[in-house]
C-alpha cells in the first residue's frame, strides 16, 4: 500500500483532513473584541465579620445607621449577607475599605 493510499484511507475512516494547517495572519484581537462595559453599580456583600466582631458591628452601623446595635450584631453574625445593593462604584469601594479596615471579608458583585 502506498503512503498516499494509507492517508486517504485514514481520512475516510476517521473523517479528518491530512492537509497541513495554514498559518493565519495576525488577527487584530483588540479591535475585533467587543468593548467591555464597565459596571457602575455594585452589591457590597459582607462575607465574614472577622475576629474583631465589635469593630465589624461599628463598621456596619456606620454604613447602615438605621440599624440598631442588636440588629447590626445579628447582621454581622449572619454573614454572608448583602449590606448595600446597587451602590455606586465610589460608594461601594468606600464601604469595602471601611469594612476591611474593621477586619471583615467583603465582596463586591
Amino acid at each position: 500500500m502506498e503512503v498516499s493510499d494509507l492517508v486517504s484511507a485514514l481520512e475516510d475512516e476517521f473523517g479528518v483532513s491530512a492537509a497541513a494547517p495554514m498559518m493565519m495572519g495576525a488577527m487584530p484581537a483588540a479591535a475585533a473584541a467587543a468593548p467591555v462595559e464597565e459596571k457602575d453599580e455594585f452589591d457590597v456583600i459582607l462575607k465574614d465579620g472577622g475576629s474583631n466582631k465589635i469593630a465589624a458591628i461599628k463598621a456596619v452601623r456606620v454604613l447602615k445607621p438605621e440599624l440598631g446595635l442588636g440588629e447590626a450584631k445579628t447582621f454581622v453574625e449572619s454573614a454572608p449577607k448583602t449590606l448595600l445593593e446597587a451602590a455606586k462604584k465610589e460608594d461601594a469601594e468606600a464601604a469595602k475599605k471601611t469594612l476591611e479596615e474593621a477586619g471583615c471579608v467583603v465582596e463586591l458583585k
